[in-house]
């Protein structure tokens, strides 16, 4: 596979690596970026290595070339990180919270020595207040070796540290990481150890931002924002340890799209008191609704003693309802809205899961807004926050995938079978879990938790409209159910309960894939009909391309021929709507590896589809 370069891999400047505050609905003034080298080392025992094999650059996978390692690690082996820092600490009860965005797929952190955090689930982020572990003077000697595995008990050392002489202001921290990827239930994406075709390059390790804060001993934990547009109102819930009293500004909405920001000044301040851990209601009289064409968002501000955070909401709705002739549309506001998606799986050639820039992500949320794509389908994979930021304020519609997990894909039967299945109509029950990879209790009862754990930690995001629960069968089980606990978790969006096929007829959308069939739908009575991926022409251009072999649904060879095939496919999804179609996904933004059937190719340097 020949390596290929973004712009901003190119320009990379390892002392300032994406350097933005991480967290954009809950941030404070400062925070501590980790991000830049650190000391790593595999090892085939779980034990501390007492010399590191070099530096690699966090938060870039050892995988990418931008990581500076090229290694892959494998499901027999761990991957150590080392970093120091220094810290100075009041004595006023201040504490301080180490984050990590994302670190695939187990791992243990350990804080001069001592286990500080633990966590499974390679999208998640975690967080833990190091504050007793930070040195104050010589650690006590440590076991020689214990057991890492994914759901194990952790130790409370870090196995092999030993003592040290550092003065008390510095401190050190130690993750260790375990990555089992494809040989097992947990959450995968498109990762595989043997990648090809629609499967890509499987990664490892710390891959979103690594940061730490300093907060007061109560302090702000988390915002749930429930924006109610009909009601004219916004519902805040502040949450901390102890209750305590706070104060709630709303400013100015505001469009920031681009340089030119726009402001909309209301003709009454809105502010209101309460105590944290309730749910505190603010009425709006006078609304400025999220759109695609006018991205409003409301700023406001929480004050809890000495805590203060900035956080953001905006006011829109997203339903299914009858349209004049009784077929149902997906309106945003109330408004039949079609939406017209791309599909993304947010990979790049450099950084693999992690994109080399702020810049990057906007680059891509813009071309395809350039391009008349009014949402994006966000495909088994969830990104840093920054980038459902800059969907919110852009104004772009988001359809978020849960990641897959299961065990090894029978592809005959979820890939061949299904799409004849599915062109049939016939319908099949999510009975079968040898046939759709899902017969580890453990792997469903993880995949429910981590569902859950993203809406949560999305769902303060106005750009997502949908959660799409289930793709094409991998890993699907008990798909009603997972419907009925999304749906508790969030109301206000629409679920895509099967997208593809093995549709157990929930969820709010009857969700096709057709890759080579004619395109014809019929409209149901309550559920939209959405076509969720299509198109997937595939084009190689030399000297953009990472693979000789090719991958795709329609292989062409020059621009003309390609863009000619897009029109017509376009033309055709067109003609659908007035029948009953109510949004389609176009495959895909980019060419990831084999498959080149990308808008851009996979450097981001040539636009395919003009």
């Amino acid at each position: 596979m020949e390596q290929l370069y973004t712009r901003w891999g190119k320009a990379l400047d390892a002392n300032d690596i994406l350097q933005e505050y991480p967290r954009p609905l809950l941030r404070r003034e400062s925070f501590i970026n980790l991000n830049g080298y650190w000391d790593y080392a595999f090892t085939k025992e779980f034990k501390k290595p007492e010399t590191y094999d070099g530096r690699i650059l966090v938060p870039f996978s050892p995988e990418s070339v931008l990581s500076g390692v090229e290694r892959q690690l494998k499901p027999d082996e761990y991957l150590w990180y080392r970093r120091q820092f220094d810290c100075s600490m009041p004595d006023d009860g201040t504490r301080l919270i180490l984050h990590f965005g994302a670190v695939d797929q187990a791992c243990r952190v350990y804080v001069n020595g001592k286990e500080a955090a633990r966590h499974a689930g390679g999208y998640l982020p975690f967080s833990a207040d190091i504050t007793k572990y930070l040195r104050r003077g010589k650690l006590p000697s440590m076991p020689e070796e214990t057991t890492l595995r994914t759901g194990a008990e952790p130790s409370d050392v870090c196995p092999g540290a030993e003592d040290s002489d550092r003065s008390e202001m510095q401190n050190e921290i130690v993750v260790a990481v375990k990555d089992l990827s494809d040989t097992s239930y947990h959450a995968k994406g498109k990762q595989k150890l043997k990648k090809g075709g629609m499967f890509y390059t499987a990664q490892s390790g710390i891959w979103q931002t690594v940061w730490m804060e300093y907060v007061p001993e109560n302090y702000i934990e988390e915002l749930i924002t429930e924006p109610e547009l009909d009601q004219k109102r916004v519902r805040i819930f502040v949450r901390s340890q102890k209750p305590e009293p706070v104060t709630i500004r709303i400013h100015a909405p505001r469009i920031h799209a681009s340089a030119d920001e726009k402001v909309w000044e209301p003709s009454k301040r809105l502010e209101i008191s309460g105590i944290s851990n309730a749910y505190l209601e603010i009425p709006i009289p006078e609304v400025r609704p999220w759109t695609c064409e006018e991205p409003w968002l409301y700023d406001f501000t929480v004050t809890m003693g000495e805590d203060r955070v900035q956080s953001y909401f905006s006011l829109r709705t997203f339903t299914v309802e009858p349209d004049a002739e009784g077929i149902p549309r997906i309106c945003l506001n109330g408004r039949v809205q079609f939406q017209n998606g791309v599909l993304d799986q947010g990979y790049w050639p450099d950084g693999l899961y992690t994109a080399p820039s702020d810049d990057a992500l906007i680059f891509d949320i813009l071309e395809m807004k350039k391009l008349g794509f009014n949402m994006i389908r966000k495909h088994i994979k969830i990104e840093p926050q920054r980038w459902y930021y800059h969907c919110d304020r852009l104004g772009m519609v988001v359809w978020q995938d849960m990641v897959n997990g299961g065990t090894y894909y029978r592809h005959w039967f979820v890939t061949y079978a299904a799409t004849l299945i599915s062109w049939k109509k016939w319908k099949m029950a999510d009975i079968y879990p040898h046939l759709l990879s899902r017969t580890h209790k453990e792997g469903r009862l993880e995949f429910v938790r981590e569902m859950k754990e993203t809406i949560r930690i999305l769902k303060g995001h106005p750009s997502i409209a949908v959660w799409v629960i289930f793709n094409e069968g991998w890993g699907q089980f008990q798909t009603e159910d997972m419907t009925r606990i999304a749906r508790s978790c969030d109301s206000t969006r629409l679920i895509d309960q099967a997208s593809g096929w093995f549709d157990q007829k929930g969820g709010d959308l009857q969700s096709v894939h057709n890759y080579f069939f004619k395109l014809e739908f019929a409209a149901e009575k309550e559920r939209a009909t959405v076509l969720s991926e299509f198109g997937g022409y595939s084009l190689r251009v030399e000297g953009h391309s990472a693979c000789r072999k090719l991958y795709g649904y329609g292989t062409h060879k020059t621009l003309d021929s390609l863009n000619a095939a897009y029109q017509e496919q376009m033309a055709k999804v067109k003609e659908q709507i007035p029948k009953g179609l109510c949004a389609s996904v176009y495959t895909q933004l980019s060419d990831v590896e084999e498959e080149m059937n990308g808008i851009f190719t996979y450097d981001r340097e040539v636009r395919k589809i003009r």
